[in-house]
Protein backbone atom coordinates (compact mmCIF):
# COMPACT_ATOMS: atom_id res chain seq x y z
CA UNK A 1 0.00 0.00 0.00
CA UNK A 2 1.79 3.49 -1.08
CA UNK A 3 0.22 7.05 0.51
CA UNK A 4 0.40 9.11 -3.00
CA UNK A 5 0.00 13.11 -3.07
CA UNK A 6 -2.16 15.24 -5.15
CA UNK A 7 -2.13 18.87 -5.07
CA UNK A 8 -3.94 21.57 -7.55
CA UNK A 9 -3.15 25.31 -7.77
CA UNK A 10 -5.34 27.28 -10.59
CA UNK A 11 -2.54 29.44 -12.06
CA UNK A 12 1.21 29.50 -12.09
CA UNK A 13 1.63 32.32 -9.76
CA UNK A 14 0.12 30.37 -7.27
CA UNK A 15 2.56 27.88 -5.18
CA UNK A 16 1.27 24.36 -3.90
CA UNK A 17 4.32 24.19 -1.41
CA UNK A 18 1.40 24.74 1.69
CA UNK A 19 -0.04 21.89 0.05
CA UNK A 20 2.97 19.86 -0.37
CA UNK A 21 4.27 20.42 2.96
CA UNK A 22 0.68 18.91 4.26
CA UNK A 23 1.07 15.96 2.42
CA UNK A 24 4.65 15.31 3.54
CA UNK A 25 3.67 15.76 7.04
CA UNK A 26 0.43 13.11 6.42
CA UNK A 27 3.80 10.75 5.41
CA UNK A 28 3.67 10.99 1.49
CA UNK A 29 6.56 11.09 -0.32
CA UNK A 30 7.31 14.02 -2.39
CA UNK A 31 8.37 11.87 -5.76
CA UNK A 32 4.96 10.88 -5.11
CA UNK A 33 2.84 13.90 -4.97
CA UNK A 34 1.25 14.50 -8.43
CA UNK A 35 0.45 18.14 -9.53
CA UNK A 36 -1.91 20.24 -11.88
CA UNK A 37 -1.11 24.12 -12.49
CA UNK A 38 -5.27 24.85 -14.37
CA UNK A 39 -7.97 26.66 -14.00
CA UNK A 40 -11.36 25.12 -12.33
CA UNK A 41 -12.70 24.99 -15.49
CA UNK A 42 -11.23 21.76 -16.36
CA UNK A 43 -12.88 18.61 -14.76
CA UNK A 44 -10.37 16.51 -12.67
CA UNK A 45 -9.61 13.69 -15.12
CA UNK A 46 -9.25 16.24 -18.04
CA UNK A 47 -5.82 17.41 -15.96
CA UNK A 48 -2.51 16.07 -16.85
CA UNK A 49 -1.46 15.73 -13.35
CA UNK A 50 -4.79 14.09 -11.95
CA UNK A 51 -4.58 11.67 -15.34
CA UNK A 52 -0.99 10.37 -14.47
CA UNK A 53 -1.86 10.08 -11.06
CA UNK A 54 -4.83 7.59 -12.29
CA UNK A 55 -2.38 5.75 -14.36
CA UNK A 56 -0.24 4.79 -11.71
CA UNK A 57 -2.35 4.26 -8.79
CA UNK A 58 -2.72 1.06 -7.66
CA UNK A 59 -5.83 -1.04 -5.44
CA UNK A 60 -5.34 -0.50 -1.97
CA UNK A 61 -3.26 2.50 -2.62
CA UNK A 62 -4.52 5.82 -0.78
CA UNK A 63 -4.67 9.29 -2.33
CA UNK A 64 -3.82 12.17 -0.05
CA UNK A 65 -4.97 16.06 -0.27
CA UNK A 66 -4.52 19.01 1.41
CA UNK A 67 -8.24 19.77 1.45
CA UNK A 68 -11.01 17.25 -0.32
CA UNK A 69 -11.51 20.19 -2.75
CA UNK A 70 -8.35 20.10 -4.72
CA UNK A 71 -9.98 16.75 -6.40
CA UNK A 72 -12.72 18.84 -8.16
CA UNK A 73 -13.65 21.99 -9.48
CA UNK A 74 -17.21 21.44 -7.86
CA UNK A 75 -18.87 19.51 -5.33
CA UNK A 76 -19.69 16.99 -7.83
CA UNK A 77 -16.67 17.24 -9.60
CA UNK A 78 -15.24 16.14 -6.31
CA UNK A 79 -17.72 13.35 -5.72
CA UNK A 80 -17.00 11.58 -9.23
CA UNK A 81 -13.51 11.50 -8.46
CA UNK A 82 -13.64 10.33 -5.08
CA UNK A 83 -16.33 7.62 -6.39
CA UNK A 84 -13.64 7.09 -9.10
CA UNK A 85 -10.88 5.94 -7.61
CA UNK A 86 -12.91 4.59 -4.75
CA UNK A 87 -14.39 2.07 -7.18
CA UNK A 88 -10.85 1.04 -8.23
CA UNK A 89 -10.25 0.12 -4.38
CA UNK A 90 -8.21 3.12 -3.95
CA UNK A 91 -8.20 5.03 -0.68
CA UNK A 92 -9.10 8.82 -0.41
CA UNK A 93 -7.97 10.93 2.63
CA UNK A 94 -7.86 14.98 3.11
CA UNK A 95 -5.71 16.30 6.03
CA UNK A 96 -7.14 19.48 6.41
CA UNK A 97 -10.90 18.02 6.18
CA UNK A 98 -10.05 15.06 8.19
CA UNK A 99 -12.10 13.16 5.28
CA UNK A 100 -11.22 9.57 5.80
CA UNK A 101 -13.22 6.99 4.54
CA UNK A 102 -12.29 4.07 6.88
CA UNK A 103 -13.02 6.22 9.68
CA UNK A 104 -17.04 6.34 10.95
CA UNK A 105 -16.83 10.20 10.94
CA UNK A 106 -14.69 9.91 7.28
CA UNK A 107 -17.75 8.28 6.22
CA UNK A 108 -19.99 10.33 7.09
CA UNK A 109 -18.37 13.35 5.76
CA UNK A 110 -18.50 11.69 2.45
CA UNK A 111 -22.22 10.86 2.26
CA UNK A 112 -22.84 14.95 3.58
CA UNK A 113 -20.79 15.67 0.45
CA UNK A 114 -22.68 13.70 -1.93
CA UNK A 115 -26.05 14.55 -0.28
CA UNK A 116 -24.78 18.24 -1.00
CA UNK A 117 -23.26 17.18 -4.22
CA UNK A 118 -26.90 16.36 -5.61
CA UNK A 119 -28.35 19.48 -4.04
CA UNK A 120 -26.14 21.59 -6.42
CA UNK A 121 -26.86 19.42 -9.26
CA UNK A 122 -30.66 20.14 -8.57
CA UNK A 123 -29.68 24.18 -8.33
CA UNK A 124 -28.05 23.73 -11.70
CA UNK A 125 -31.03 21.83 -13.58
CA UNK A 126 -33.29 24.30 -11.78
CA UNK A 127 -30.96 27.37 -13.20
CA UNK A 128 -31.05 26.08 -16.52
CA UNK A 129 -35.15 25.63 -17.02
CA UNK A 130 -34.99 29.12 -15.30
CA UNK A 131 -32.97 30.02 -17.78
CA UNK A 132 -34.87 28.38 -21.05
CA UNK A 133 -38.09 29.59 -19.38
CA UNK A 134 -37.13 33.51 -19.53
CA UNK A 135 -35.33 33.10 -23.21
CA UNK A 136 -38.53 31.86 -24.51
CA UNK A 137 -41.08 34.10 -22.66
CA UNK A 138 -38.30 36.66 -24.75
CA UNK A 139 -38.92 35.55 -27.88
CA UNK A 140 -35.76 33.24 -28.00
CA UNK A 141 -36.65 30.26 -30.24
CA UNK A 142 -35.05 26.84 -29.52
CA UNK A 143 -33.87 23.87 -31.91
CA UNK A 144 -33.67 24.19 -35.55
CA UNK A 145 -34.26 27.75 -37.42
CA UNK A 146 -37.37 27.50 -39.67
CA UNK A 147 -36.75 27.51 -43.35
CA UNK A 148 -38.30 28.47 -45.73
CA UNK A 149 -40.79 25.94 -47.64
CA UNK A 150 -39.76 27.67 -51.25
CA UNK A 151 -36.34 27.53 -50.80
CA UNK A 152 -36.93 23.83 -50.03
CA UNK A 153 -38.77 23.54 -53.32
CA UNK A 154 -35.91 24.95 -55.08
CA UNK A 155 -33.60 22.77 -53.47
CA UNK A 156 -35.79 19.96 -54.54
CA UNK A 157 -35.74 20.81 -58.17
CA UNK A 158 -32.14 21.02 -58.35
CA UNK A 159 -32.37 17.14 -56.85
CA UNK A 160 -34.71 16.01 -59.48
CA UNK A 161 -32.90 17.61 -62.28
CA UNK A 162 -29.50 15.76 -61.01
CA UNK A 163 -31.74 12.56 -60.68
CA UNK A 164 -32.96 12.53 -64.13
CA UNK A 165 -29.40 13.01 -65.29
CA UNK A 166 -27.92 9.50 -63.87
CA UNK A 167 -26.78 10.86 -60.63
CA UNK A 168 -27.41 9.11 -56.88
CA UNK A 169 -29.41 10.25 -54.30
CA UNK A 170 -26.71 10.97 -52.43
CA UNK A 171 -24.95 12.76 -55.23
CA UNK A 172 -27.72 14.71 -56.09
CA UNK A 173 -28.41 15.77 -52.35
CA UNK A 174 -24.64 17.02 -51.77
CA UNK A 175 -25.07 19.34 -54.17
CA UNK A 176 -27.35 21.16 -52.18
CA UNK A 177 -25.61 20.71 -49.07
CA UNK A 178 -27.90 18.13 -47.83
CA UNK A 179 -27.75 14.43 -46.67
CA UNK A 180 -29.36 11.75 -48.05
CA UNK A 181 -31.55 11.47 -44.84
CA UNK A 182 -32.78 15.15 -45.25
CA UNK A 183 -33.40 14.88 -49.08
CA UNK A 184 -35.90 12.33 -48.07
CA UNK A 185 -37.04 14.26 -45.18
CA UNK A 186 -37.84 17.16 -47.58
CA UNK A 187 -39.29 14.91 -50.20
CA UNK A 188 -41.03 13.27 -47.73
CA UNK A 189 -42.57 16.52 -46.20
CA UNK A 190 -43.12 18.24 -49.70
CA UNK A 191 -45.16 15.16 -50.75
CA UNK A 192 -47.67 15.64 -47.54
CA UNK A 193 -47.78 19.14 -48.51
CA UNK A 194 -48.98 18.32 -52.09
CA UNK A 195 -51.60 16.06 -50.74
CA UNK A 196 -53.30 18.66 -48.26
CA UNK A 197 -52.97 20.99 -51.34
CA UNK A 198 -54.98 18.75 -53.55
CA UNK A 199 -57.53 17.97 -50.75
CA UNK A 200 -58.35 21.80 -50.15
Amino acid sequence: MRLLGYTRVSTAGQVAQLQIDALVGAGVQKRDVFSDVTSGSRTAIERPGMKRLLDYVEEEDTVVVWRIDRLGRSLIDVLNTVNLLRDRRVKVRSVSDSIDPETTSGRMMLGMLATLAEYERELITERVNAGIAAAKQNGTRFGRPPVDPAVIDQKLEIVADARAKGRTAEDAARLVGWSRATLYRHWKASRARATVSEQV
